[in-house]
């Protein structure tokens, strides 16, 4: 252990010394001949961070609609937002082109929680990993408040010809302090002027800035262009002087980097005009000097209620043109929504707690239901709709049907609970929880508990939560039931493969035109019709769609023999659905009053242990929940 860490450490050492690299101007003038990259916009530098990691563009689904491109930099870090990730994309790809959008701020706007700051702060991070690698180096001025890019000594005749030589895009200006020192310690001579290879660092202040709006008594726009360093005025004679002012505002060091503004609306005015600045000349104006260039990727976010107040104010129409408003509403997925649940629990301390299955299930269940918007459809419930959104099948709907649902409720997913209210109600439930184990009935009187304490809530809002929370655990009701259902069957896995075996035989001769030969009296006889219908309708297939249900199992059958592959009852999902289904009908009594028992005999004990021990074994209960969901199911089929 100690030579490893020896070791990393050591190697830590000579990284740090590659990154610390210094030359001078015709140094890099080789470096960027061979690497042009080097020397690109703030824009593109993002744009190619993101494009590095892996992007897997768009395709269409089977529905004939597309399928948002993936971009691969977010994954694991952000759940369900594709949307609004293919528009940061898509700004980002036109802005590296240097077309006019790169002028522009961006604005993320959306409900608390649902992940804007989260964002940023992913490309925040992204930035310093990235310039750190080889593909991402960075090379500025040494000794430049502003790390500006050193292709900016070169002479404005010269710049074309060097252009054509290099393949390279050269803009902007010398900051006051380098231009002071171009003429005065180098004489002119651009080629002596050294460069430096720099790494971003939010916590270094070097290429990311963050501002955060604050008492506007006590703020000043120093904070953002800097400000006049009285200890050396009189050294230099004047406040006019490069040397005698600090550029070390948050746009100062966000130049060829970005710059976050953390609810950009609540920003006093005086610090927007700045940003109005930046935005249109892609310049900044601080104190006694000329308009200093800057290239950075300006993302500020807010809420709704700021913006809508914002965009009201006829004084702000300037800044409403100069920005690109991307809405970050919540996930509306219910699968990704327990991503986003397993992900925050992750990231705490939760060693020897076991979340009991469907625990994750149902809290996302519920926070979503209150983010969609009751159905238009009259045949569409709130649930059907949370299943459209997760691509579940739904008898009667397309996906055509789910994106005209979703164009049709733009507000969608712009209210509602958000994942950290629902992390805040596990937490306190899994402190509570016994047996260290969090059930999901646990998690759902969590949930309720919260909303006594959830501030902002109107009397309606409770009161829809409230009910919001009796449907998911209906819902939950129904999960139980089906897993003990899939528990019991396997108990009885004998006739659930003779089930299986029998319908089969029957659907193969109802395929072929045959008949069956009875196997003691040899007698001939027709399919047994009622037999294949009340399995099939389990799942609820239709009378009229049957026969190609029966096709489609023998042609999985017939592809399966063709490999050498067994078809048994779980080769297909939704046959075993049925085929469970159909046997926890007929087993229904069985199952009530085994569950249901207060002194259970020897063979209905045995039964219970069989049981408990398949739902631990095959679908991740611990003997605790285990039991705790028999016993539940059990009152539920006692009522």
């Amino acid at each position: 252990m100690g030579t490893n860490l020896h070791e990393l450490l050591r190697r830590h050492r000579e990284d740090e010394a590659r990154l610390g690299w210094e030359g001078t101007f015709a140094d890099y003038l080789e470096i960027v001949r061979q690497r042009p990259q080097v020397a690109r916009l703030s824009h593109a530098r993002l744009f190619d961070m993101l494009k590095a990691a892996g992007v897997t563009e768009a395709q269409e689904d089977g529905d004939g609609g597309p399928r948002p491109r993936q971009i691969h930099f977010f994954d694991g870090q952000l759940f369900g937002l594709e949307e609004p990730l293919n528009q940061l994309y898509d700004y980002l790809e036109s802005a590296a082109r240097r077309l006019e959008v790169r002028k522009r701020i961006l604005l993320l706007m959306g409900p608390v929680g649902g992940g804007k700051s989260t964002i940023v702060a992913l490309l925040k991070r992204g930035l310093e990993r990235y310039t750190r690698t080889d593909e991402g180096a960075v090379y500025a001025l040494k000794g430049c408040p502003m790390h500006e890019e050193p292709l900016h000594l070169i002479p404005e005749p010269l710049r074309p010809t060097v252009s054509r030589q290099l393949g390279v895009h050269i803009e902007g200006s010398l900051c006051p302090v380098c231009r002071y020192r171009l003429e005065h310690e180098f004489g002119g001579d651009v080629e002596r002027f050294p460069v430096q290879r720099i790494v971003f660092s939010e916590a270094g202040r070097v290429g990311i800035g963050t501002f955060t709006p604050s008492d506007e008594k006590s703020q000043d726009i120093a904070e953002l262009v800097g400000s006049i360093d009285l200890s050396t005025v009189g050294e230099y004679g004047t406040e006019s002087h490069p040397l005698a002012y600090r550029f070390d505002g948050e746009l100062n060091v966000a130049n060829r980097g970005l710059m976050e503004f953390v609810e950009l609306l609540k920003a006093q005015t005086e610090f927007l005009y700045a940003l109005l600045t930046l935005s249109q000349e892609q310049s900044i104006k601080t104190g006694r000097f000329a308009m200093i260039y800057a290239d950075e990727v300006v993302i500020g976010h807010t809420n709704e209620a700021e913006y809508q107040a914002f965009v009201k104010n006829q004084r702000n129409e300037a800044l409403i043109d100069r920005m690109i408003l991307i809405k970050v509403p919540y996930n509306l997925r219910l699968s990704e929504e327990v991503k986003i649940y397993r992900k925050l629990l992750a990231e705490s301390d939760l060693q020897g707690v076991h979340i009991a299955p469907h625990t994750l299930e149902v809290a996302a269940m519920f926070a979503i239901l209150t983010r969609l918007e009751p159905p238009k459809h009259p045949n569409l419930t709130l649930m059907k709709k949370l299943r459209l959104y997760d691509g579940q099948p739904v008898e009667g709907f397309s996906p055509r049907d789910v994106r005209e649902m979703r164009e049709g409720a733009e507000r969608e997913g712009m209210t509602g609970v958000s994942p950290r209210y629902v992390i805040n109600c596990l937490s306190s439930a899994v402190i509570r929880a016994e047996n260290n184990c969090l059930g999901p009935l646990a998690a759902l009187r969590a949930l309720r508990d919260g909303l006594d304490h959830h501030t902002g809530l109107t009397k309606e809002q409770r009161e829809r939560y409230l009910n919001l929370i009796h449907e998911t655990r209906r819902e939950y009701d129904e999960i139980a039931k089906n897993e003990v259902n899939r528990a019991f069957v396997y108990s009885f896995e004998e006739t659930a493969r003779n089930l299986f075996n029998n319908y089969l035989d029957h659907i193969e001769a109802y395929c072929h035109k045959t008949k069956l030969r009875d196997p003691i009296t040899e007698e001939e006889r027709d399919p047994d019709e009622k037999l294949m219908r009340s399995i099939e309708e389990q799942i609820g297939v239709p009378e009229s769609a049957k026969k190609a249900f029966r096709e489609e199992i023998l042609l999985r059958l017939s592809a399966l023999a063709r490999r050498g592959q067994k078809f048994d009852y779980t080769s297909h999902d939704r046959l075993r659905e049925a085929l469970e289904k159909k046997l926890f009908s007929d087993l229904r009594n069985v199952v009530k009053i085994t569950t249901s028992a207060t002194h259970p005999d020897e063979e209905q004990l045995k039964r219970i242990n069989q049981v408990v021990q398949r739902l631990c074994e095959r679908q991740g209960y611990c003997p605790a929940c285990a039991n705790e969901v028999v016993r539940y199911v059990g009152q539920l089929l006692g009522r």
